[in-house]
């Protein structure tokens, strides 16, 4: 009698109380998995902002770093919206525009920082072609690179007089060149100091503060 009854099996209530602990644990496996997966996604694009941020931050230094002086044109300006700077690159001096430009995805917080670097030049004249179009520098223009996004604005202080002050204010005049005839030049800072705030909802958090120490920069 009890070897038929232990044959019979499991009954339907049986059953179906199996399947639904094996659906509650495949739901759980499932949420794990899903939570592991949504980790490492979120984890990774932290990863390539950190180094794409680290990547222009060095590219900012450097070319504060190269930064020189030719007699021609200014070695350094900013307008509020456009840094533009002569450094010394291969094959002679190079006109480089850092500038903050509105993003063309109305859905993207914050603004595009943006890159532009001229051809290295030896003569003045060609110095000054590049000056002058980049006065003209609208964000689209060939060989731009747009940097970084998701930047609410951006504040550069420069370090004069052993104090800093805003780069769009006027510092000291620097001497003439002997035998120069050209009119007195402002003067450039010993040091620079970068400000980016970021946007909400750009991936970053709060500000990023940087400073820079420039050296000489006789041509």
């Amino acid at each position: 009698m009890s070897a038929r009854r232990s044959a019979r099996g499991f009954t339907l209530v049986e059953v179906l109380v199996a399947m639904m602990i094996m659906a509650i644990l495949a739901i759980m496996a499932w949420r794990g998995v899903d939570g592991i997966v949504r980790t490492r996604e979120a984890s990774q694009s932290r990863l390539e902002r950190t180094l794409r941020l680290n990547t222009v931050i060095a590219q900012w230094e450097q070319d504060l770093a190269s930064l020189q002086d030719s007699n021609v044109v200014p070695a350094l300006t900013f307008d509020g919206a456009s840094l533009r700077l002569t450094r010394r690159a291969e094959g002679g001096v190079q006109l480089v525009v850092w500038s903050l430009r509105p993003g063309a995805d109305a859905a993207q917080p914050g603004a595009n920082l943006l890159r532009w670097a001229g051809p290295a030049v030896t003569g003045s004249a060609d110095l000054q072609d590049s000056w002058l179009s980049s006065q003209q520098f609208q964000g689209v223009e060939p060989g731009q690179l747009r940097t970084l996004v998701g930047v609410s604005q951006w504040q550069l202080y420069c370090f004069r007089g052993n104090a800093w002050s805003n780069c769009q204010s006027s510092g000291d005049l620097a001497p003439p060149a002997p035998g120069a005839s050209a009119p007195p030049r402002q003067a450039l800072p010993s040091g620079m100091r970068l400000v980016l705030s970021f946007a909400e909802g750009s991936g970053e958090n709060g500000s990023l503060t940087r400073d820079v120490a420039l050296g000489p920069q006789s041509p």
